[in-house]
């Protein structure tokens, strides 16, 4: 599926809405059981959304993007969040609440059509990791995750349609799998000839190898 972003031209709506702030790499922006009252804008860098379970495993969702919104939880009225979100390098983020950006939606058609499509991507992304942790073993789960992070190019997540920046540790933490069995996995691709590592990168070869590994 084609990542939704809004363009640069209605950033203005949400900057004429809300505010903007800055964060450094590591930073907690909202923690999973927080009142849920603003969303958020990525004008600059990246997210980690992610689940922490209660013994405190952690399961990340997704990394979010320049472009993207998250925090849509506060769409619905007097919920908490359902996950925690940390900077992963220093963000630029715009924050409004739903009322604040509601005048707004009114005046363009095309902002609140994206925002129908963002709501959209974030179900059918949830959906499929829902089928990857659940009914996926670990060759799959790897597969799946470098075919799907790979399928659309991605300059703002510095992903290219065949190569993918994440160390052994950054994949384990997004797959939720410990980091050992990703580096046997992607040894194992390695051997096949389907992949090819480097320093904080895996460069994929052979995506028709990789896709066969995963059931329908």
């Amino acid at each position: 599926m084609v990542t939704i972003k809004i363009p640069d031209s209605l950033y203005m709506y949400f900057e004429n809405a809300g505010s903007s702030f800055r964060m450094r790499a590591g930073e907690r922006i909202y923690m999973q059981g927080e009142q849920a009252n603003r969303l958020y804008l990525i004008k600059k860098g990246r997210v980690r959304v992610y689940y922490i379970s209660a013994d405190g495993e952690e399961l990340t969702l997704e990394i979010v993007e320049k472009g993207r919104i998250f925090g849509e939880s506060s769409f619905l009225y007097q919920s908490t969040r359902q996950t925690t979100v940390d900077a992963v390098n220093e963000v630029e983020l715009v924050s409004c609440t739903l009322e604040e950006l509601y005048p707004y939606l009114s005046q363009s058609k095309e902002l609140m059509f994206i925002l129908f499509q963002l709501l959209s991507n974030t179900c059918w992304h949830l959906s499929n990791q829902l089928k990857r942790s659940t009914f996926y073993d670990r060759y799959e789960k790897v597969a799946s995750f470098l075919l799907d992070e790979t399928a659309y190019p991605s300059r703002d997540k510095a992903i290219s349609e065949n190569c993918i920046p994440y160390s052994h540790e950054e994949l384990a933490v997004c797959l939720g799998i410990n980091r050992v069995t990703v580096t046997k996995v992607l040894n194992n691709f390695k051997q096949q000839g389907w992949i090819n590592l480097g320093y904080k990168k895996v460069i994929i070869l052979n995506r028709e190898a990789l896709s066969a590994l995963i059931k329908s």
